[in-house]
């Protein structure tokens, strides 16, 4: 093990910074990279050759500080972890890596007590955030997503009554939050078959998950938010099985439309009658066209708007927010199903904060109910789409 590792396994109690800071910023400032991982050190001591091989996980220092982190840290000790952390994310030091245990080190802080509003968790969390808009900004202003995690181990294949758990690529928004092969784009998706079984909506060559009906308590509380007002005029972007529509409709709006783009979903909701429901108006086609026409008529303003549509990406929903800002009234409530990071606790508290801190750019700000979130049932469908067990429902209005 390096020097760097076996400092941050805190061999000496208390932790103090003349004991700990002044070897490690010289390690670092010697040219020890902050990302040197276990596996690394392994592979040159053995020597060979594949010490950067992609496939090979990643055990960096923050690994090994976070799994060796004490529980009963006192305050002082605390504050000193934190400045080795200042110092290690200033050389550095990458946030979302994946260990020899497929853990981030977001997961290691929470194992050994660390809460999630505590300094140490939260100064993650920041360092993912700065890093997502550091590369937005080296990408001349694109949206960067966050990517599949580094150092991500390809798993064998799954058994058959396994669900492979998805991993992040690229960041789609709607329910499901990967692109899978036949939903790369959405014109790809439009012009692919979708079928709805039991308790679930799937694109039928692949498999991929829609929009399931666990997600029923989600979309009563999102429909909840969005029809605050008596008499409210509401859009749901994205029908999908209708769950939040139907829970729309059982507050009794006085304008419900519907923005839908796929033909089986639109068959779908003629066959169950949507059509001829007296304060339902359907938009068919994808809301980029649909909204803009209502935004430019400037005739229909909405007490909420929702979004939850498939194979779109956080990039979207930019383009999203400039409609909205057009469309939403004072006092109105913007919400959209929250998958953004949701492979992995880390990913989905670091775009918590990314959504906050866009919206505000509009003008808008962002509140947030934590919801639990039960048991999920991925028979269904190819891949899970949401790995946390807790769901942060976002309500947007101009602050």
């Amino acid at each position: 093990m390096s020097q760097l590792h076996h400092y941050l396994t805190f061999p000496k109690r208390p932790i103090t910074r003349e004991g700990y800071l002044p070897e490690i910023q010289k390690l670092l400032s010697a040219g020890v990279p902050a990302t040197y991982t276990l596996e690394q050190i392994a592979a040159f001591e053995q020597g060979r050759e594949d010490e950067d091989d992609p496939d090979v996980s990643n055990t960096t220092p923050l690994h090994v500080m976070a799994r060796s982190l004490p529980r009963d840290l006192s305050e002082v000790e605390e504050q000193v972890v934190l400045d080795i952390m200042n110092v290690l994310f200033e050389y550095g030091a990458g946030w979302n890596f994946i260990d020899y245990e497929q853990k981030t080190i977001g997961d290691l802080l929470l194992e050994n007590g660390q809460s999630r509003d505590g300094p140490l968790y939260s100064r993650l969390v920041d360092a993912g955030v700065s890093a997502e808009l550091l590369l937005r900004k080296i990408n001349g202003g694109e949206i960067e997503f966050i990517e599949e995690p580094i150092g991500a181990v390809e798993e064998a294949p799954a058994e058959e009554d396994d669900v492979e758990p998805d991993v992040q690529q690229d960041m789609p928004q709607g329910t499901s939050q990967v692109a899978p092969s036949a939903s790369t784009d959405q014109k790809s998706y439009l012009e692919s078959k979708l079928e709805y079984t039991k308790d679930s909506l799937v694109t039928d060559e692949n498999r991929d998950g829609v929009m399931m009906d666990w997600e029923t308590a989600i979309m009563e509380k999102a429909a909840e938010s969005i029809c605050a007002t008596e008499n409210a005029t509401v859009v749901n972007i994205g029908f999908g099985m209708g769950i939040i529509d139907t829970a729309i409709q059982s507050r009794h709006p006085k304008t419900h439309y519907i923005c839908e783009a796929h033909p089986d979903v639109l068959k779908k909701m003629k066959d169950e009658g949507w059509y001829s429901k007296p304060d339902v108006v359907v938009l068919e086609g994808r809301w980029q066209d649909r909204l803009n026409e209502l935004l430019d008529m400037g005739e229909v303003f909405f007490d909420g708007i929702y979004y939850d549509t498939f194979s779109e990406y956080y990039e979207d929903m930019l383009e999203l927010y400039d409609v909205i800002v057009g469309l939403l009234k004072p006092g109105g409530i913007f919400s959209f199903f929250n998958g953004l990071g949701a492979d992995r606790p880390l990913c989905y508290d670091v775009y918590k904060k990314i959504v906050d801190l866009d919206v505000s750019n509009y003008g808008l700000r962002c509140d947030y109910d934590v919801l639990p979130v039960g048991k999920r049932n991925w028979e269904e469908v190819k891949r899970s789409y949401f790995n946390c067990d807790y769901y942060y429902h976002p309500r947007i209005s101009f602050g």
